[in-house]
């Protein structure tokens, strides 16, 4: 959980780096959250027949967007991309697969050009 709220709290960091733990954590709460709120929303929308709660897993969703964008640019800071290499994943089918493979690859165990290495600092 407080991978998910660093994430939020770095909502405008587009600098520095981020490790994979911090990365999956706070999609996966991400995901749960959404989830949820979802499910939530539409139990609610059908029990008292009004579309407006729909609106609050919309507002979630726009919410959390740009936190999910400066998460995923400091991750490929990690690993020594430019966070324009997010773009990859508009190349038709094998983009997706290719940013997967970025976000998954290990971290670049010295400073580079975006920052220390955060497996080492403390938190």
């Amino acid at each position: 959980m407080k991978w998910f709220l660093k994430g939020l709290k770095q909502y405008t960091d587009f600098q520095g780096r981020s490790r994979r733990k911090e990365f999956f954590m706070f999609n996966l709460f991400n995901s749960l959250f959404g989830i949820l709120l979802m499910i939530i929303s539409a139990i609610l929308a059908k029990l008292l027949n009004s579309e407006v709660f729909i609106l609050l897993y919309v507002l979630y969703l726009f919410a959390t967007i740009l936190p999910s964008i400066a998460l995923t640019i400091r991750r490929l800071h990690d690993i020594g991309k430019s966070g324009w290499t997010m773009l990859v994943s508009f190349i038709p089918v094998i983009g997706s697969f290719w940013l997967l493979y970025l976000l998954i690859t290990e971290s670049e165990p010295e400073e580079n050009e975006y920052g220390a290495n955060p497996k080492l600092e403390v938190l």
